[in-house]
């Protein structure tokens, strides 16, 4: 059996593109591990998915930071030292919604990527796909699509992509009729950037 790279996933929310990788990890498509789940959110569903699959999960609060007026540095510095004790091969946020600083990124060079339901040079930052569907309302786009890029320093979503996929706006669909569309897309898409990058370290 091949050597598994070893993967700490970041997510803030439900968890779906974190249940694609256990998956994939799980039926051996994909040659990883995930060694721990963090989130910075205590609800969100990602860390229970990690528990029912026996998988460390981990909530990293950003609150107590705040409260100590303690700068975002110190945050992502203590993130990352949590981060590496799990002596990742790879960082992937999987609907992690805090950027992340130089603090962080500097400890992870070319080792943290990114899942964004955009094209690349289209709809940074939050709502992405609810900006698309307006774009194309007004006759702006006719399409928009999902990338994974790495991150390199504290650009928001521009980093270098490793793999983008079109996905096409019909004149039917609602937003959430895009939104699953979407989905479907990062769920696959996801899985095949980390192991395009897995091959990538290996050679």
């Amino acid at each position: 059996m091949p050597d598994l790279s070893r993967l700490v996933i970041l997510a803030s929310g439900s968890g779906t593109n974190l249940q694609a990788i256990i998956d994939a990890c799980k039926d051996r498509t994909l040659s990883a591990q995930v060694c721990a789940v963090v989130s910075d959110k205590i609800q969100a569903y990602a860390l229970q998915r990690a528990r029912d699959n026996g998988i460390p999960s981990i909530h990293f609060d950003w609150l107590p930071y705040k409260q100590a007026q303690k700068p975002r540095a110190q945050y992502d510095a203590d993130l990352a030292a949590l981060v590496k004790k799990y002596q990742p091969d790879l960082i992937v946020l999987a609907g992690w919604m805090r950027l992340l600083s130089m603090a962080f990124l500097g400890e992870f060079p070319s080792r943290v990527i990114n899942l964004h339901p955009a094209l690349p040079g289209t709809f940074p930052g939050v709502n992405a796909i609810q900006q698309a569907f307006q774009a194309y309302q007004a006759h702006e786009i006719q399409e928009t699509g999902v990338m994974v890029h790495y991150v390199p320093d504290e650009g928001v979503d521009d980093g270098p992509v490793i793999l983008q996929e079109a996905v096409s706006i019909f004149p039917s669909d609602s937003l959430e009729d895009l939104e699953q569309r979407i989905h479907q897309v990062e769920h696959r898409l996801l899985v095949d950037a980390i192991r395009k990058v897995n091959e990538m370290i290996k050679e």
